[in-house]
């Protein structure tokens, strides 16, 4: 498949503009590596991010990323299936009124993205709201991960898509995935308080179990006496994420340069934000780990020096033990 990409400046209409606040208020991370993108790829980016981002909230009950509750899991299986249900109708051409399904829409008629990986990060979603979802192994992380983060990676592969415009091959999505998945990693290691409030776990009961933490009971690790250990646990996914963090490398030096740039400027904030949570130890949940405007415009530059590189070096064999995307 290899669809038309969009040339020139997009038309600004309710949808890019509903996107763009989505995006500024949803992650400032983001919406700063966004900024870098070329007009029509980020009008395609903000999108996505704008659909990913309400049904987040759909089944959180926050309003773009904030106000998380506790109570998500009540009918859960109901938001989920309405969720699918005007998923499938943007991508089979019915009718859309929410901004999200509007914009969704038109993202998948201008490049082609196939419905089952929208549905993948559904499934994401419904882990989170399915009260039988439990993660055992790193295996189960890294499904969890895939879901909600390393697809998101495969389909902003397809609306970038590469710099001599052929269509993105099998194994520049792999990257893509590798990189989303280490953005996962780094969200839950960041996040680990903060999700267990909220009856919430993604780190393997193997793990937790091994660093003498209880299992089965989120709110234990919010209390201060198992930060120490907690903080051994999160080094090791934080550790868990770098060889995906290296392995996207190969994925950004397909990309076009502005696309490069802006993937390697995300690239280099969500891997600092990791290593803050593992410099700060047992006070990585103090305050949340986070990057100042002036640290962002210092991986803004150097987003740009890792774009250039990344074409100078030469590609690299997926490592084998990497996790692989189902589809």
């Amino acid at each position: 498949m290899n669809p038309r990409r969009p040339v020139g400046r997009p038309r600004v209409d309710s949808t890019s503009i509903h996107a763009e606040q989505a995006i500024r208020q949803g992650s400032k991370s983001f919406a700063a590596a966004a900024r870098l993108f070329d007009p029509a790829t980020r009008d395609s980016a903000v999108k996505l991010y704008a659909w990913c981002r309400h049904c987040d909230d759909v089944i959180d009950g926050q309003s773009l990323g904030h106000g998380q509750v506790g109570g998500d899991r009540e009918d859960g299986a109901g938001r989920i299936a309405e969720l699918r249900a005007l998923t499938l109708g943007a991508c089979r051409g019915e009718p859309m009124t929410h901004p999200a399904f509007v914009g969704l829409q038109q993202i998948v008629q201008a490049h082609g993205i196939p419905e089952h990986y929208l549905m993948e990060h559904l499934a994401g979603f419904a882990m989170d709201v399915d009260p039988a979802t439990r993660y055992e192994s790193i295996d189960d992380t890294l499904r969890y991960a895939w879901r909600v983060a390393g697809v998101v990676g495969v389909m902003m592969a397809l609306l970038m898509g590469t710099r001599g415009g052929a269509s993105v091959p099998a194994h520049v999505l792999d990257r893509a995935c590798d990189l989303g998945v280490a953005f996962q990693f780094t969200n839950i290691a960041r996040d680990i308080v903060e999700d267990a409030a909220i009856g919430r776990v993604y780190l393997p009961a193997q793990w937790l179990r091994e660093a003498g933490l209880p299992v089965g009971d989120p709110m234990a690790l919010t209390r201060r006496e198992h930060r120490a250990a907690l903080a051994m646990v999160a080094a090791r996914l934080v550790e868990a994420a770098e060889p995906y963090y290296r392995s996207s490398m190969t994925g950004i030096a397909t990309l076009p340069i502005r696309s490069a740039w802006s993937i390697a400027t995300a690239r280099g904030v969500y891997r600092h934000i990791g290593h803050l949570v593992r410099q700060r130890g047992p006070h990585a949940w103090d305050q949340r780990a986070a990057t100042s405007r002036w640290d962002k415009l210092r991986f803004v530059v150097r987003g740009g020096a890792v774009a250039l590189l990344s074409r100078a070096l030469p590609p690299r064999s997926r490592a084998p033990q990497l996790w692989r995307r189902p589809v």
